[in-house]
Order: structure tokens, then sequence, then C-alpha cells
């Protein structure tokens, strides 16, 4: 499917059609012939196919009957569908000449809509709608349906589409339209959402019906009234009662930032002929075998293309959050909090690497663009994450660690993955020894005779659990092993184990070993993970310098408003001001006449963990006379223990001071000095 639509919507169904593509014989430039393969064949066959269509059109009506929608619609409606592929992967099907052929024979212009038929209960064509059924309380189900308007350049929808249900129990199902206002150049686009109301909680069954759309296009000429066609799209889902929660699944899609317009590298640095992370990292897309997965062990999976304020955290069990590049708006940090402690939310995060000085070495020069393209944030936005993650004392680390390791016979690759470095007592975390290129990365730049040596002197974390309040997390450094684009082995069998520990309480005797458990907190310092001050961050987010709104792919109850639980507490602070750098002279694709002020990165964000305020200190919001942060002091609790072990030290050494000065006054004894030292 396309991706351009994403994180809010989703993708229309592309390839259109599919045609004769492998070992096609052609001549040699010079001479001969030569067989190729690919969609470079496959274009030029249809281009063909195009040619030979437009001869069967007489002279004197072509220019009335063909346009770009007319054709569209002859080599999709005369294409046969083939056996095997979904939708996604063949479109329409193969192409057929002659069926084509016999629709513009009799041509009529109209309008209609690609696909035509949306029925859900058949598999593999529909997948992935076939794979999962409807039921009540989820997210909408969104089909993104194209508009063909063959009679006109420009067309309009003449009155909101309607679904007309084939029976009364159809009534359950509630079906939201979102559309084209102009339908132009040809096309447009008609999104489904479909959503079953609360009394079909315990409903099972199929429902069926069909969605009318009357389309009009001004009167062409030697016509005097416009031109008018109606539409009909036949639906067809399979309804099930709600599941547990266990049992349920939020995929967050809104933190993740797509390309295009943004450079966002590749998750494997090991991979070099594929340098952009490109595939959408959509549950249907890179992560389409995760998501067969999870069906086969009975989950149910739906997608989040709104902020965390915009679903209801009573009913999932886990929030899986994989390979996330975006910012997050202070509200998302806070109720997420409150969902895991309170309302007994598990969730599951999959990091990715973040390392500066590695950032800068991508940047190269687009010949397309004629610009520098350099990456606006690593694998994934791991300073963001520990943001999101600061209340539980959890952070990530700036290392690039890759290796293979074993967990009870479990053999698994870490590729490009980070490392955690901050993670509260009576959590769980694992250790393995893993080679780390950052370091590599920096000694290359101060000495030549190092540039081959991995550090595996020391152990990196890289997996941690732990329980929080009512809720669980569990977090992982590497996502690779989940995405299917350049994967060397998969961890599936982590992700499984990590699910039935955050939503249903389940621990593995190997993940939660005595062992591995820690009697004391975990942390190094994170002060080197430092935005770009040199990225216009916010001509790529979602969250910096926009809004905080639930979109249309939310429940329909929150369309337009903030969501959940939006009361925002705690301290504030903003992201590093968008400069120039001078020291790479470099910028980023499309925002490089972008101003500061154009940049709009001031905003509000919750920050536990101490942080500057006007350059100056502020730990507990007690000099900023604001509330404090709960979630703060937990991922602060080393400095309790410091301040006492100062106290002491203090109180200690001032003792010993006064002590000998009574010795040198009134001649104390040495066993008066030592009671005193073992009292203190």
């Amino acid at each position: 499917m396309t991706t351009w639509e994403l994180p809010h919507g989703y993708g229309r169904v592309k390839p259109d059609v599919v045609a004769y593509s492998r070992d096609i014989m052609g001549s040699k430039i010079s001479t001969g012939c030569k067989t190729l393969s690919g969609t470079s064949v496959a274009s030029p066959v249809v281009a063909g196919v195009v040619c030979l269509l437009v001869s069967v059109i007489p002279e004197e009506h072509r220019k009335s009957i063909l346009n770009p929608a007319t054709m569209k619609q002859a080599l999709v409606e005369g294409a046969s569908r083939l056996s095997g592929p979904n939708m996604y992967e063949q479109g329409a099907g193969k192409i057929d000449l002659w069926q084509s052929y016999e629709i513009l024979k009799s041509y009529q212009p109209r309008a209609s809509i690609f696909p035509n038929t949306l029925d859900f209960t058949d598999c593999p064509y529909f997948w992935p709608f076939c794979r999962q059924p409807l039921y009540a309380g989820a997210m909408p189900v969104v089909f993104n349906a194209t508009i063909l308007n063959g009679m006109g350049v420009i067309g309009y929808v003449k009155d909101p589409p309607v679904w007309q249900p084939s029976e009364d129990v159809g009534n359950i199902l509630s079906v939201h339209f979102t559309y084209s206002d102009v339908i132009w150049p040809w096309t447009g686009y008609l999104a489904l959402h479909l959503q079953v109301k609360d009394e079909g909680s315990q409903f099972s069954g199929i429902i069926s019906g069909k969605v009318t759309l009357s389309i009009y296009s001004p009167a062409a000429h030697g016509e005097s009234s416009p031109r008018s066609s109606s539409c009909v799209l036949y639906l067809k889902v399979k309804v099930v009662p709600t599941p547990v929660r266990s049992r349920r699944i939020l995929w967050d899609q809104f933190h993740n930032i797509k390309y295009p317009s943004g450079f966002v590298p590749r998750d494997s640095l090991n991979v070099h002929n594929d340098i952009l992370d490109w595939h959408g990292d959509h549950l249907h897309t890179n992560f389409h075998i995760l998501f067969n997965m999870l069906r086969d062990a009975g989950y149910y999976i739906e997608t989040l293309g709104s902020p965390l304020t915009c679903f209801d955290a009573s009913n999932y069990g886990t929030l899986l959050m994989v390979d996330l590049e975006d910012e997050y708006f202070s509200e998302e940090i806070q109720k997420l909090k409150d969902d895991v402690v309170h309302k007994g939310l598990g969730v599951v995060v999959f990091a990715e690497w973040y390392h500066v000085d590695t950032m800068v070495k991508m940047t190269f020069f687009d010949e397309n663009t004629r610009s520098w393209w350099t990456p606006i944030t690593g694998g994934a936005n791991v300073p963001a994450l520990n943001e999101l993650l600061a209340p539980f004392g959890i952070a990530f680390g700036d290392k690039v660690l890759s290796g293979d390791f074993s967990i009870n016979g479990e053999q698994t690759h870490y590729a490009s993955g980070t490392d955690i470095v901050q993670f509260p007592a009576g959590g769980f975390l694992h250790s393995f020894q893993l080679q780390d290129n950052s370091k590599i990365s920096q000694d290359n730049s101060r000495s030549a005779d190092t540039q081959n040596t991995p550090d595996k002197s020391k152990l990196s974390s890289i997996l941690g659990m732990m329980e929080a309040g009512k809720g669980r997390v569990a977090v992982y450094g590497d996502s690779n092993c989940l995405d299917s684009s350049h994967m060397v082995t998969n961890c599936y069998w982590l992700l499984r184990k990590l699910v039935e520990f955050t939503g249903n309480r389940i621990k593995d005797p190997v993940l939660f070993s005595e062992s591995a458990q820690l009697k004391f907190p975990v942390f190094e310092s994170i002060h080197q993970l430092s935005r770009r001050p040199d990225v216009n961050f916010s001509t790529y987010s979602t969250v910096v310098g926009n809004e905080l709104i639930c979109h249309q792919d939310s429940r329909f109850e929150v369309w337009g408003t903030k969501g959940y639980g939006t009361q925002q507490t705690g301290t504030t602070r903003k992201l590093p001001e968008y400069q120039k750098s001078e020291a790479y002279n470099i910028s980023t694709p499309i925002a490089s006449d972008s101003t500061p002020d154009e940049a709009g990165l001031q905003r509000n964000i919750s920050t536990p963990i101490a942080s500057k305020f006007d350059k100056r200190m502020d730990y507990f919001g007690f000099l900023g006379h604001e509330e404090i942060d709960i979630g703060m002091l937990v991922a602060s609790q080393w400095m309790v223990p410091c301040f006492a072990a100062t106290a002491c030290l203090m109180l200690y050494l001032s003792c010993r001071v006064q002590q000998k000065r009574r010795r040198r006054k009134k001649g104390s004894t040495a066993a008066r000095l030592s009671s005193m030292d073992r009292m203190v």
C-alpha cells in the first residue's frame, strides 16, 4: 500500500494491476537479444496495452471519451484476479487486453470506485482485513478507496455517502466517511471508518451492505447539463464479541516519522545498499510477518495513528512501541504514566541506535534535489523515548551495539541496537557481550591504529522488565529482529514472552530469573544524548509545533478532541533551538530555507529527570514554585541516598575536627576519640 497517508489514515491499494515481467525477451542496445525482469519490464507492457486500447476508439470520439480515469477504469475492471497474492501485492490482478477492450468498446463517461467490493471474509486477497474480525470497542478499521471520475478532469461529491446495511443487524456497524471535497485531476479518495457500536459487544456473525455515492462534473463541450454518476461500494465484514483485555495489543503508529520527506536513516547500519527507512514501519508493510505471528498466537492488534491521549488504556493489555522517531506531547507522557501505574496498562518498547557522530557521517548530497541530506534523528528518537520512560526510571544510552547472543537456547542477532543505562531496583535486566560500534567510530577519528578493535570488555544491558504500580514495562534496544526488511534472525519468541508478561502477568522463568533481578538501581549519565540543534525537526514532526488532537483514525467519540485524561502536570522545558550548523554546513531536504522562527520548536513537555530552566537547576520544582512531579522522584532515586551520604560525611568530619580541637585544649584521650568514632 502507499504510505503517504500514514499515520492518520490508511494507504491506497497499489499496484493497480500487474503484468508479465519475468524473463521478458528484448533487444540489446548493440545487437542480439537479452532478458529483463521487474517493474521496468511490466510498465512498457502496460504502455503497449494502453496504445492498443486507444486505437479501438474511433478518432472522432477519442477526445470526448479518453482520459486517465477512463483508461484506468478499463484496466482495473478488465483485469483478472490471481489466486494467492493479496490486494496490496496484485491490485485488481493481471491485465486482460480483451476484457479491457470490451469495456471501452461501449464506454459511456461515468465515475466508479476502486475497488468496488470489500469482502473482509475473503482471504488471502483481502489481507490484512480478512485476518482480524471487527469488534466493539476497537479503533476504527480504515479502508482507503479510490474514486475514478471518467466524466471530466474535475468533479464533486453531490451528497454525503450513505451506508445501507442488507439486514437490520447491520445497524450495529457504524460507518463514517472522509472523502475528497474536489475530485481533481480525474481522481479522489473515499475513506471508510468502520466501528462496531457498543451494543454489538456480544454479537457474532456477518454484516453486509453497500455504500452509495453520487458524483457530478461540469457539462462537457456541447452539453447543457452537468454530468452525474452514482457509485456503489459493496461491503462485507465479520464481527466477533469483544476480546478480553489481555489479548488486545495497540500498535503506536503516530510517533513514526515516514519517508518522505524526512531522511530517517536505516535501522541496521550493516545494510549499505538501502540507506533510508522508507517502508512505512507499519503493521501491514515491513512488520507484516509480525502482524501475522501475533494473530496466529491469538492476539488482536489495533493501530493508533493519533497521540497517546486518544485511547482508553482500560481496553488494552499492551501498548507496543517499535522503532519510533517522533517527540511526545507533555500530556502523552503524563497519561502513559497514569495508564501504567493506575490502570494496569503494559508497555513494550523496542528501541534503536542513536549516536550523533554516526548521524553526521551519514550526510550525503542528493543529486535529485541538489541538496545535502542529513538524518533528522537516529534509528529511533532515543532522547524522546527517555523522556517518555523517565517516570519509570528507565533510559537508553548512545551505544551502537551489534553481535549475537543466546537466551535459553534461542539465538538472536543484535543489529545496531542501543543499550539500557538506567533501570530501577527490583527490575530484571539482561546484559551480554556485544561489539560497541560507536566506540570504534570515535576511535577512528582519533587514531587509525584502533580501527578494527571491537570493545567486548564490558557487558551491555539490552533487555529489561519491571512492574510499575498496577502495570508493567518491558524494553529492548533493537527492533531489527521484528522488521522483515533486513532481518537476520527474528525475535518473535522474545516478543511473545514480553507480551505475555505485560498483558497477562506471566513471567518466563528464564527472563525473570533471580540472577537477573537488580538489587540496586542502574544509573549511568545520559548527558551526551542530545538532540541535533542543526536540524529543523518541526518540518517532519507531527508533535513539535503542532496541536495535540485526536485524528479521524481514533474512536469516533474523541474525533477532534485532545482525548482522554489530558490534564497537564509537571515541569516544562524547550527543545534546543534550530540553527544552521557551521561545523558541517549541511541542510535537510525541503527544510533548507527554514528559519528558527519557522521551526516552531518551542513546546511543553514533561521532564521528570532534572533539566535546565533558564540555565539553572531545579531538581524538585521547588525553585520554580511548581507542582512536585512524582515521576521525577522515581527517576532520580539515586539523589536521596547521595544527599544522605553527603550529610553523614559532613557530620563525621565536623565531629572529628571538634574532637581534635578539644584534645589540644583539654588533653582528651585517644579512647574518647575512638568512642566518638564508633558512635558516629
